[in-house]
């Protein structure tokens, strides 16, 4: 699990490079935005799973489908803010950004 969030950080800053090469500092805070609203809530998903791993009394998949409904909530809620606190958003550069930074996870699993 921690080398898809090594993966998700790679591929944000490689995405925050071409948006910076293209449109600016706007493309760059907003890949940064969407990598913080993808990765964060990942990191803290890992973190859990990894503390759960040692209790044998552990529901797993309870905790799992929690844990996700949190880390779902966790990124909505970083990118309203980041929506709200950051008028000059580039949205091209903030979804292109989070589709790449989420996608890049799964090559964690392909790639072993």
């Amino acid at each position: 699990m921690k080398k898809a969030i090594y993966l998700q950080f790679g591929a944000a800053v490689i995405t925050a490079i071409l948006a910076g090469a293209m449109v600016g500092t706007r493309g760059v805070v907003s890949v940064g935005f969407a990598a913080l609203a993808a990765i964060l809530p990942n990191l803290f998903f890992v973190v859990r799973l990894s503390m759960l791993k040692n209790r044998p009394e552990a529901s797993y998949v309870a905790n799992f489908f929690i844990g996700e409904f949190l880390k779902i909530a966790a990124t909505i809620g970083i990118l309203a803010i980041a929506i709200k606190g950051y008028p000059a958003m580039h949205w091209p550069s903030l979804l292109i950004g989070l589709a790449i930074v989420l996608h890049a996870g799964f090559l964690a699993f392909w790639k072993k």
